[in-house]
């Protein structure tokens, strides 16, 4: 039933579909821009102050406002939806449990960014920017998992 819905949506849903999809491809490409950014700077010391700055500062501006877009889209589409009360879909439940972890760890990583971005102004910090990108690589997978149930829609 589930690939039947899938087939022949309703066109109230394209918008918020799209937003869904757009924020979610933005999300997993500036996550991967920080993890990349932050692996640059531990692998060239001289270098780790200011591209750990770069990748800090992309939590906050470009990680977040995706994630945010991702959210909103998600929670609109399966409003449009109207799917049935007792409709409990394998693949919309990985879809949450990937965003909601995914919230709390970006929440961590925002937290440690803001800190390491203080700190990288005395001289410090690059530990943290570390802990941040490691952080944004875990992200990449879960959201990897949710991309595979979003498209395979598994029962």
């Amino acid at each position: 039933m589930p690939d039947v819905i899938a087939a022949i949506r309703p066109d109230s849903v394209n918008v918020p579909l799209f937003l869904h999809v757009l924020g979610a491809m933005l999300l997993v490409g500036s996550l991967a821009f920080v993890g990349i950014v932050i692996l640059l700077g531990w692998r060239d010391p001289a270098r780790a102050a200011p591209l750990t700055r770069l990748a800090l500062r992309s939590l906050f501006f470009a990680v977040l406002p995706a994630y945010a877009v991702m959210r909103v889209g998600a929670q609109w589409t399966e409003a449009e939806q109207n799917y049935p009360e007792d409709y409990d879909a394998v693949w919309l439940g990985i879809g949450y449990i990937a965003a909601d972890l995914g919230a709390l760890l970006l929440l961590v990583s925002l937290v440690l960014a803001g800190i390491g971005l203080r700190k990288l102004r005395r001289g410090g910090g690059v530990g943290l920017g570390r802990a941040a990108g490691i952080i944004s690589l875990v992200l990449i997978a879960a959201y990897v998992v949710a991309v595979w149930a979003m498209t395979a829609k598994p029962t």
